[in-house]
């Protein structure tokens, strides 16, 4: 070993708490053809640290959409103290992405196999005119909803159950049972949030579900049809799947007080 390398600081694994707006984006994870979260951070962190980082990031958000909490880790050799890295970091990183913490954490911690639940939020702007302030940050509908009737659908999304009728067909996974810990409507003016929290989710699994309830909004599903048609298994039977812009991951789990939000 040189003496230059004896002089590099100990390599750690690193978590990064950090936020996004990812209109700009073809999802977290990287591709070779398209701007994705994770390049840009990773690019960020090889400017301020002078290492190269492979982050492993909690979950694979869509083209569109946007995280409000979002956990990455990788392994780092880099002196900045931690408390100062999310500001070296930031100087690298451009205005719609956001790192706010920077965490040593356990050498086998993995952002995603370590997380034990999230929370989805999906935001609704239900009103008969467009609110340019939040275009690209919710879906707009303008048919008036029964926002009860959304409420009373919610909680039938609770509980252990299996979510095959509101997830893409075509994607492979081992079983499609999932534990929903809560599934609530919120309404404030007119901006409807739909927010959801199990300890994993199938692939389009909350945008389903969000869009399933406006269905029962609008009267096309009613709110005591839910048990059945996840029963069903049947993906026709459930609403749509809601665009990307309306849904934000905005809750982590994982027992951990730098990291939970």
């Amino acid at each position: 070993m040189s003496a230059k390398e004896k002089k590099l600081p100990p390599e750690r694994n690193i978590a990064l708490r950090l936020a996004y707006l990812g209109t700009n984006y073809h999802g977290w994870q990287y591709q070779n053809n398209a701007l994705s979260i994770q390049q840009v951070l990773q690019e960020a962190l090889a400017k301020a640290t002078g290492c190269q980082v492979v982050l492993s990031g909690v979950g694979r958000t869509d083209a569109g959409v946007h995280a409000r909490a979002y956990v990455a880790n990788g392994r780092m050799r880099t002196g900045i103290p931690l408390d100062k890295l999310p500001l070296a970091v930031g100087a690298y990183l451009p205005e719609d992405i956001a790192v706010s913490r920077a965490t040593e954490v356990p050498e086998d911690f993995d952002a995603r196999f370590n997380c034990r639940s999230k929370e989805y939020t999906y935001l609704i702007h239900n009103s008969r005119t467009r609110n340019p302030f939040y275009h690209n940050r919710a879906y707009f509908c303008p048919a008036p909803l029964d926002f009860e009737a959304m409420v009373q659908a919610a909680p039938h999304f609770e509980g252990q159950q299996d979510f095959a009728a509101v997830r893409s067909v075509g994607t492979p996974v081992r079983s499609t049972v999932r534990t929903m810990l809560y599934c609530r409507a919120e309404r404030q003016g007119d901006l409807i949030a739909v927010r959801v929290r199990a300890d994993g989710f199938l692939y389009n699994m909350a945008r389903a579900i969000a869009c399933t309830l406006i269905y029962c909004g609008l009267g096309k599903i009613s709110p005591e049809e839910i048990p059945a048609v996840l029963a069903s298994r049947d993906r026709e039977r459930a609403g749509p799947t809601a665009p990307a812009c309306g849904l934000y991951m905005t809750g982590l789990d994982y027992g951990m007080e730098e990291l939970d939000v």
